[in-house]
């Protein structure tokens, strides 16, 4: 428990329904659909919705779903894959004879297709109780009528002003006469109220077919994009089979490849051999072992991630206990090793949420458009802010991850769930770009080796590796940072602060819920 007479706030805890995301208001249209009798997918839709609107620098409509849901609490744990594919006609020969070597992350060539709607979609009809036109509604009323800014918003919205002012379309929805709204400003998106009133209407075809796909593939091909209306009408999100690995009698589990999943199960992999207890939290040897562990899964992941439908990923070598050995090898507690770079996406700008409802339906959900206001390009019409999560494609012919027609990304999203017993114990996420693995397993090794209950797991600081560089949060001291230092790592402090996430666990014994939201972003948990 934290120390009462120090800044910070308590765990939640209810005995009914509960949700968590990065914003009040879609903390409270979660918790409202739950009250009224929905699920936890109903909630997690409609509170994403929300999101896409208040929060519109790091998700949107025109970006991309994973989720992990846990019917009943377990034992089964289902995966949604609604990531965006490449177009058909965009191929690594196409970019190289254009003299491109790497999609530029503010170019049509890094739009993939949305696959958000359609994740949407998927979860609502085969496992909400309520359509896309009710989870849409508290969406199109705040695009309407407008909402309040909160301050991290603000902060992040203004930080993007010369992206947005790029892009005529996007500086006339997303700025006024040139600036971001501020903390406490109102702030209003038309013409994404009027596209979300059509998918409300329509369904998930009134956003890949019809006047809203066309606006987005006529205004991509403008400005030189391969998108054609096939590649929107038979997009297409899939269930996978969840991967998972054991860590001290839990099971952790992760979406599989394309997503960066895997990396954080290599990580807790790694450390499942040490004995964390015998180092404080805030230690210089516990971060130097985190980070070292992480820099071996990224490693990895940037080797062999890819899109299994069009690459061979070895996913069970990945996970296999003489990998980690290999991997642990490796590490020195005396000194930094030397290691490759991750070379993968490290950005950190996304939404994630857990809900989890009176019938302990868990559901894990996360939503993005990758970087900050995605690509920066903005349908004319719609209003809709496009991803440029294709940029996670190396233009190599023989990586596994050489962008080709129809494939999907590296992906840095990646919902969380952990199990003990064949029951939910924590439904999770933590958020920010390249830094999610490395945010997952602090967040869980918070938990399970040092007891910390979900407040005080989100509210430990945090450190990343990241371009040459060990970047240490503010909440670590000076005699750290030199601690690390000696170890051989270049230390700094970061613009801003790594990540955001969202907690609940489950207490199956008490029969209540206990939440914990990140304080890096401006939301919530709440139960009733």
């Amino acid at each position: 428990m934290r120390d009462l007479q120090l800044p910070g706030r308590s765990t939640v805890h209810s005995a009914n329904g509960m949700a968590a995301t990065s914003h009040p208001l879609s903390t409270l249209a979660a918790l409202e659909v739950l009250r009224r009798g929905g699920n936890a997918v109903d909630a997690a839709v409609t509170a994403c919705a929300v999101q896409c609107v208040v929060e519109p620098m790091s998700t949107g409509i025109g970006g991309d779903c994973f989720a992990l849901l846990a019917p009943d609490g377990g034992p089964e744990v289902i995966g949604l894959n609604a990531s965006g594919w490449a177009p058909k006609t965009l191929t690594a020969e196409h970019l190289l004879d254009q003299g491109v070597s790497a999609i530029p992350i503010q170019s049509p060539h890094a739009v993939s297709v949305p696959g958000a709607i359609d994740g949407w979609h998927m979860l609502l009809r085969d496992h909400g109780t309520i359509d896309l036109d009710q989870a849409l509604q508290p969406a199109i009323g705040y695009a309407e009528d407008g909402f309040a800014i909160t301050p991290r918003v603000g902060v992040d919205w203004d930080r993007n002003v010369a992206k947005l002012s790029a892009d005529a379309s996007a500086a006339a929805k997303y700025l006024n006469n040139g600036r971001a709204p501020k903390a406490g400003e109102i702030w209003r998106l038309p013409e994404l109220a009027e596209t979300m009133r059509t998918v409300a209407k329509e369904g998930r075809d009134g956003f890949y077919k019809g006047r809203v796909a066309e606006d987005m593939v006529e205004y991509l091909a403008s400005l030189g994009g391969c998108h054609a209306m096939d590649d929107f009408t038979e997009f297409a999100g899939e269930y996978v089979t969840p991967i998972s690995t054991d860590y001290r009698g839990h099971t952790m589990w992760q979406i599989p490849p394309n997503g960066q999943g895997i990396t954080a199960l290599m990580m807790l992999n790694i450390l499942g051999d040490y004995d964390l207890t015998k180092m404080d939290p805030n230690s210089v040897e516990r971060l130097h072992l985190e980070t070292e562990a992480s820099r071996m899964a990224y490693a990895a992941r940037d080797r062999f991630v890819a899109d299994q439908r069009q690459a061979d990923v070895p996913v069970e070598h990945m996970l296999s206990a003489e990998f980690a050995a290999e991997m642990r090898a490796q590490i020195k507690m005396d000194s930094a090793i030397e290691a490759p770079e991750a070379t993968g996406p490290v950005y950190r700008d996304t939404i994630y949420m857990s809900v989890v409802d009176k019938d302990r339906n868990a559901c894990s959900f996360i939503n993005s458009l990758y970087m900050p206001f995605g690509s920066g390009l903005a349908s004319p019409k719609t209003g809709v802010m496009l991803q440029n999560r294709a940029a996670g494609f190396v233009v190599e012919p023989d990586h596994p991850n050489n962008v080709a027609p129809r494939k999907r990304p590296l992906h840095t999203i990646i919902p969380g769930m952990c199990t003990m017993d064949g029951k939910v114990a924590y439904c999770y996420g933590v958020m920010g770009g390249g830094y999610q693995p490395v945010g997952h397993a602090h967040v869980l090794t918070n938990l399970i080796d040092y007891g910390m209950d979900p407040q005080e797991s989100m509210d430990s600081p945090r450190v990343f590796h990241v371009a040459g560089r060990l970047d240490v949060e503010r909440g670590l001291s000076e005699d750290v940072m030199a601690g690390l230092s000696a170890l051989g790592h270049e230390v700094g402090r970061p613009d801003m602060p790594w990540g955001g996430g969202q907690i609940i666990a489950v207490d199956w014994e008490n029969g209540t819920l206990a939440g914990g939201s990140d304080p890096r972003k401006d939301g919530l948990a709440l139960g009733y």
